[in-house]
């Protein structure tokens, strides 16, 4: 495969900026765009020279097209997939992948049957603090993860009223429609999550869904809060993730991260392990230790400690550029596999599958807790 083409459907606001993130792969180019014809639409056109906006029909029975990129409303994404896969075409999907695990299967299983690429975009893998979290967990030099948070306190200033973000038939609610990013990060750093309770709050006087959360447990025997809602105006929209370790903690900034903070107790050897794990981190020194200060305790283990530390790591990045740096990562991920199917992709199939079924359980919970 020296050239992919692609073939986008849906081509608002986020539909070019993914698009303008892949189409700068070397072997990448766009082949058509369908959808609707908005003056979003027309813009994306103008932006890469295409002629003419087609039917999503045309555009899946194009020869001159090998994958297809869906960027519409969520209740599309199953059905436009599906057509996609039935017409021999790869899909790349916006999350979620489906509105339901059954037809998330269905399109896993149909991709599998016919050798074909059919992923949800969940570019929080290829975030380079999501590998450092990651070694950081599985190295224990801050002991056991035992709790996680991840606390989102998203803008609905651009969600009007009639938006179908809000209409669960359209969206799958929030759970859904946004959660299964966090679902599948934190499932990367501690292993296959169970959704053991969930909450919702709705919207005095519209009855809107517009506050969920949920605990997951994980096969690393770590508890994880999730808190999504959407209710502040986008001056205060804020996110932060959280893990507890054993002797200390690390706080990640932003709902595509960029910045770390690591507080711990720590000996010599773990002070240096944590700087190869966060590079360019600054390191501050708030106490030492010496002689038989040195000698702690904690959930019945002997520990030594030199000095409790701080690292900050990250200050200086840009959310958006890190955002762009994901997508290209995920889009040349792909297509290596493309190429070459013993490549080992970091996100495949599962992921948007696995995060989905989380997302599902944690809403059918939440509703029954009402």
């Amino acid at each position: 495969m020296n050239t992919l083409r692609i073939g986008a459907i849906g081509a608002g606001g986020f539909g070019l900026f993914a698009l303008q993130q892949f189409l700068q792969i070397p072997g990448v180019e766009l082949a058509g765009i369908a959808g609707t014809y908005r003056e979003a639409a027309l813009a994306v056109a103008r932006r890469f020279g295409v002629p003419d906006l087609v039917e999503v029909d045309a555009l899946l029975a194009s020869p001159e097209v090998d994958l297809v990129y869906i960027a519409t409303p969520p209740f599309l994404h199953y059905a436009q997939a599906l057509a996609a896969l039935n017409a021999g075409k790869h899909v790349i999907c916006e999350k979620p992948l489906a509105l339901t695990v059954a037809e998330a299967d269905e399109l896993v299983a149909l991709a599998q049957a016919k050798n074909l690429l059919c992923i949800a975009n969940l570019m929080q893998r290829y975030n380079p603090l999501f590998e450092s979290v990651r070694q950081l967990v599985e190295s224990r030099v801050l002991g056991e993860c035992l709790h996680g948070w991840f606390e989102n306190y998203a803008s609905d200033e651009g969600l009007r009223a009639e938006h179908w973000f809000w209409d669960r038939k359209l969206s799958g609610g929030i759970f859904i429609e946004h959660g299964v990013h966090f679902f599948d990060l934190f499932e990367g750093w501690l292993g296959q999550g169970e959704v053991v309770a969930a909450q919702r709050v709705l919207r005095s006087g519209s009855g809107i869904e517009e506050q969920v959360q949920c605990t997951v447990r994980h096969a690393s025997g770590a508890l994880v809060n999730f808190h999504h809602s959407f209710t502040q105006p986008s001056r205060m929209d804020r996110q932060e993730f959280r893990l507890l370790f054993e002797h200390g903690d690390v706080t990640l900034e932003e709902w595509v991260p960029v910045r770390a903070r690591i507080r711990a107790a720590v000996n010599e050897e773990q002070t240096r392990t944590l700087l190869e794990l966060f590079p360019g981190a600054s390191l501050d020194v708030l106490k030492t230790y010496g002689g038989s200060d040195r000698a702690a305790r904690g959930r019945f283990k002997e520990l030594d400690f030199s000095q409790q530390i701080e690292l900050r790591h990250g200050l200086g990045d840009d959310k958006m550029r890190r955002y762009c740096e994901l997508l290209r990562e995920l889009f040349t991920d792909q297509l290596a596999w493309l190429r070459d199917r013993t490549h080992v992709r970091k996100v495949t199939e599962r992921n948007g599958r696995d995060s989905l079924a989380m997302a599902e359980k944690a809403t059918h919970l939440a509703e029954a807790s009402a």
